[in-house]
């Protein structure tokens, strides 16, 4: 707690009493305000909170945990890494986590440590958090569980982004599925510009969402009844895309690439681009993140949006309705959103006429369908 001065001028930390005889009020009217209950006018929340602020009260949240029995923290284990992704979720997480005025505990692992969600989670659970949230995207060979036998036990609610529950406990919730779907309409708008069939720059098939995204390319190209080519794997670097990019250039059938990353995409183009094939007049390429440089790269990238603040918001509503309501039955989820951004990477291929602008493609989603226009103009179109 904050110690304070008060009115009398001691250095005893204030307590509740204190605010609650500066605001004129009952003591139970300050636990209501600062537990966020209802049936509290806008007018005594005011003086109760004024009176906190002028006495420099903060609420004894080990005593509050000790009543309600829970801490009001919220526990994350995610992979300690700089790549895009999973920075990007973990910053959505943050944001919502401090909207719902739960404290938030990170546990950072990392790859190549089959024991470190293990390890992670125990940390976590002997913090007294309420609820966890596993943000692990790769699967570790020997990881706990591999046998059945020594997967962690938990007694408080889990939210899965992404990935298969590592995990057992009473409630499991998964949130940020869908990354097949994703890589699908980015495929099915390559092949809706005449390309006969579409190669994958994959992700490292140790991530989780590398395969989701080569299985959604993969689904695609089967329901047209396309030629499914061999993918080439890279590591999510530039580095790996250009020498991927060498690799495809040497191949005159490749007009079209769908890369599992924008960074991998962009140094596919370098690497086209220095064999001397235009993109997208030769090729035709669409990555999948939508970073922040993906639309002032030439030409400007194609590609599938990445909903981690939508993913979250979900998530962790869904979260804290289970630490909240343990008897209730799970809110149910809904499905995320599939944002094509259309630039100009992706065109019809050699020898077909560009469509005409204007011309409309179709974004799915598990929820259903919506059109969006298609252009090959200007810096970025988002859908």
């Amino acid at each position: 707690m904050t110690r304070g001065t008060g009115r009398g001028g001691n250095t005893a930390a204030p307590r509740s009493v204190d605010v609650a005889r500066l605001a004129g009020v009952s003591q139970k009217t300050v636990s209501r305000v600062f537990n966020d209950e209802q049936y509290v006018s806008a007018d005594v929340r005011r003086r109760v909170l004024e009176a906190a602020e002028e006495l420099g009260y903060r609420r004894n949240n080990a005593a509050r945990a000790l009543a309600s029995g829970r801490t009001r923290s919220i526990g994350v284990v995610t992979l300690g890494t700089a790549l895009y992704g999973p920075a990007s979720l973990l910053m959505g997480v943050e944001r919502v986590v401090r909207d719902t005025g739960y404290a938030l505990r990170v546990v950072n692992t990392m790859e190549g440590d089959p024991a470190g969600m293990a390890g992670a989670v125990d940390s976590l659970l002997d913090q007294g958090v309420d609820g966890i949230v596993i943000s692990e995207p790769i699967e570790e060979e020997g990881m706990p569980g591999d046998d059945g036998s020594a997967a962690p036990r938990l007694n408080v609610p889990i939210l899965v982004l992404g990935a298969p529950s590592p995990v057992s406990a009473p409630l499991v919730l998964t949130a940020g599925d869908g990354a097949d779907l994703m890589a699908h309409t980015a495929t099915e708008h390559l092949l809706e510009l005449g390309h006969m069939t579409v190669h994958h720059l994959a992700g490292p098939q140790r991530w989780y969402a590398a395969r989701d995204r080569l299985d959604g390319w993969r689904a695609a190209l089967t329901a047209h009844g396309r030629v499914v080519p061999p993918p080439v794997e890279g590591d999510w670097s530039a580095a790996s895309g250009y020498l991927a990019g060498r690799r495809l250039a040497e191949d005159s059938g490749v007009t079209a690439v769908f890369a599992a990353n924008d960074d991998m995409a962009i140094g596919l183009i370098r690497a086209l681009t220095e064999a001397g094939l235009r993109v997208p007049e030769d090729v035709s390429v669409v990555g999948f993140d939508d970073i922040p440089v993906a639309a002032y790269v030439t030409p400007p990238l194609t590609t599938v949006r990445q909903p981690f603040d939508a993913v979250a918001q979900e998530g962790l509503k869904r979260l804290v309705h289970a630490i909240e309501n343990p008897n209730a039955a799970p809110l149910p989820s809904s499905p995320p959103p599939v944002d094509l951004i259309i630039r100009t990477s992706t065109a019809p291929p050699p020898g077909r006429t560009t469509p005409a602008r204007g011309r409309r493609t179709t974004v799915r989603s598990r929820g259903g369908a919506r059109s969006a226009p298609l252009s090959n103009g200007g810096p970025a179109t988002h859908q």
